[in-house]
């Protein structure tokens, strides 16, 4: 059986990052691959010179014509002999933006008639295709480099984990993750930032866990998103889902959010054999 990853995204999300992440782990990598190309490299690779790990990077650099048909391309794979997993990076625009400004490189979609901001747009529109059919997505905005090569190592590397789930932290302020599959919101949960003694913590202090472990609605939220995911989880894993991301918000990503993460990662760290957490706002991720 050959695995096969497909990494797409936009320009400066982290791309060549994760590509060189799989590279360490024994993939063969290949960069801009042209779409059409997928299918006589499978044949060649895989079939003819027995290579049972493939990663390859599809992003704007293909013409437009071949990023529309990608999802047809894709359907064409046989799926009795190569496990495909579609894996798509992005950020904010600003973000982008501001990536490209610090390391002065030239956006490859950018010309004398096309400024960055607008490159970075129509690339979105291009890889719609692409980001549709995304078996994840990653939000690298807030992520350093290093971040995002221990996500990429834990989430994709390891083979022998069949689904990894992760619970994300975040504060609604500031935008929700794209890479969620699923937001549950905790905004109207009594607030520690208005404790004084509490307002400089986080929801992994003990003093904002007593605060609200003596909440009952904070009790019966946690109740609640458990017996969802309870219900519903097998039923994405069944689904031959190989990744779930549980994003918690808040507002400022500090307090509530951080806490109900922490619940329930603890929780489902006991019952599954890959589960993970991300406290975007904080920076913190294990």
């Amino acid at each position: 059986m050959i695995s096969l990853v497909i990494i797409s995204g936009r320009s400066g999300s982290g791309k060549s990052t994760a590509l060189h992440v799989l590279e360490d782990l024994g993939y063969y990598c290949i960069d801009n691959l042209p779409a059409s190309l997928l299918l006589p490299l499978l044949n060649n690779l895989g079939r003819e010179n027995n290579i049972d790990r493939i990663s390859v990077s599809i992003d704007a650099r293909n013409l437009p014509s071949e990023l529309r048909e990608f999802n047809s391309i894709l359907e064409t794979v046989d799926k009795e002999t190569v496990t495909c997993k579609v894996i798509y990076l992005d950020s904010m625009s600003a973000t982008l933006v501001k990536r490209f400004s610090e390391t002065r490189r030239k956006h490859p979609l950018s010309n004398s008639k096309t400024n960055l901001k607008t490159a970075i747009d129509r690339e979105q529109d291009l890889l719609e295709p692409i980001a549709e059919r995304a078996d994840l997505k990653l939000d690298t905005t807030n992520l350093t480099i290093h971040e995002l090569r221990d996500i990429i190592r834990d989430r994709i590397g390891d083979s022998k984990r069949d689904f990894s789930l992760m619970f994300e932290s975040f504060g609604f302020k500031k935008g929700v993750p794209v890479d969620a599959d699923m937001v549950f919101d905790t905004r109207c949960l009594p607030n520690p930032h208005w404790k004084p003694e509490l307002r400089n913590l986080t929801g992994k202090d003990e003093s904002v866990i007593n605060f609200l472990d003596s909440d009952p609605d904070a009790e019966k939220m946690y109740n609640d998103i458990l017996a969802y995911l309870d219900y519903w989880l097998p039923k994405f894993k069944s689904g031959n889902r190989s990744y779930m991301t549980v994003a918690i918000g808040c507002t400022g990503g500090q307090h509530r959010s951080v806490y109900m993460c922490e619940k329930l990662y603890k929780h489902y760290s006991e019952k599954w054999p890959n589960v993970q957490i991300l406290h975007k706002e904080l920076g913190v991720s294990y």
